[in-house]
């Protein structure tokens, strides 16, 4: 199920919630009560973090072969 991030906007307190997409939209209350929230915009999650590909890509030469 998907997770969105919300900020309380009354205490600052950032949590987040799980709730299936079709309620994406749909406003949730702070744990701690208050209802002034809003919804943050999420980056998708990446294991291990982001890595270069594996093959290819010498920067701005041919294809790393001729820069030595």
């Amino acid at each position: 199920m998907p997770r969105y991030e919300f900020r309380c906007r009354a205490c600052g307190d950032t949590f987040t919630v799980d709730r299936p997409m079709s309620e994406s939209g749909a406003p949730a209350d702070c744990p701690q009560g208050h209802d002034d929230t809003v919804k943050l915009l999420s980056t998708i999650g990446l294991a291990g973090g982001v890595t270069a590909p594996a093959s290819g890509g010498g920067g701005a030469c041919c294809g790393g072969g001729c820069c030595s």
